[in-house]
């Protein structure tokens, strides 16, 4: 048998593209915040001039399929990251949201060969987003080490 697991490590030629949704930029610029903080500490370079990430904005989370298939397709990028939050209103637009989004982020990553996280926050209420969001944990933080861990296992898989 075969264990073939991502790694932590020496994460320094990694490209990163980030697609972050300006709806909801309250949370998201949360999740942007906690997803940096980790690339960064895990040897990404993160700064205005990094030729390591590039870091793309789209009005919601219905936009990021698109943008972030454009990316993948580029060839520049090991993995792409999305960052967004669908809070429940009182309509079924979250559902035609969330579903859109999910199921497109998902086909860009099949269709590509290229890693893509899902880190769009689905939540009842603002207050469930912040708490995701850095008031109890960021789980900006979370998507970015997913990305490291896919970085890594799909090296080792190829």
């Amino acid at each position: 048998m075969v264990s073939i697991e991502g790694r932590f490590t020496n994460s320094s030629d990694i490209k990163v593209a980030i697609v972050v949704a300006r709806f909801n930029d309250l949370v998201t610029n949360k999740l942007l915040s906690g997803c940096l903080d980790c690339l960064s500490r895990h040897g990404i370079d993160t700064s205005e001039s990094s030729s390591q990430l590039d870091i793309a904005w789209v009005p919601g989370s219905f936009e990021l399929p698109l943008v972030c298939q454009t990316l993948a397709k580029t060839g520049r990028y090991q993995v792409v990251i999305t960052l967004g939050a669908v809070i429940r209103g009182d309509t079924p637009h979250f559902d035609v949201v969330i579903n859109e989004s999910s199921k497109g982020i998902a086909a860009v990553s099949r269709e590509t060969g290229i890693p893509v996280i899902f880190g769009v926050l689905t939540t009842d209420t603002m207050q469930q987003a912040l708490e995701r969001a850095g008031v109890k944990s960021n789980l900006g933080w979370a998507y970015a080490l997913q990305a490291i861990e896919m970085c890594s296992l799909m090296k080792a898989l190829n």
